[in-house]
């Protein structure tokens, strides 16, 4: 799957423009959604979650979808792989080993429970 960013223009037409996947995915400050194209060249919309280091030298991402996609609930996320395509530009594949995308979520869930204990320490540590 591509990925595209979608920029507002004056006339409230959204332009597509291509953009380097790592260098949104890897922006603390984005909040814009990504828009790739399913095999069918459907346009899916997804709310970025996460990007997960895993094992050496391997990125993962956690997507959530925003456009309906038949056989994923509403509350429910998609594990991606960030891999280089044959002109060295990233691209996402969903993840389909089980125990790999399980095992991207474990290590989501512990990295918020660091982080909720943390926000405890130091708002313990300003009374």
């Amino acid at each position: 799957m591509s990925a595209v960013k979608k920029d507002n223009v004056k006339n409230e037409e959204e332009e597509i423009v291509k953009v380097d996947l790592l260098d949104v995915l890897l922006d603390e400050n984005n909040t814009a959604p990504i828009y790739m194209h399913d095999e069918k060249g459907k346009q899916l919309k997804f709310e970025q979650v996460a990007v997960i280091p895993y094992g050496e030298e391997d990125l993962y991402c956690i997507l959530k979808p925003i456009t309906k996609i038949p056989g994923i609930a509403d509350d429910e996320a998609i594990v991606f792989k960030v891999e280089e395509d044959d002109k060295g530009e990233a691209v996402l594949r969903v993840e389909e080993k089980e125990e790999i995308a399980i095992a991207i979520f474990d290590q989501y869930y512990n990295l918020l429970e660091e982080n909720e204990k943390d926000k405890k320490k130091s708002s313990k540590g300003k009374k």
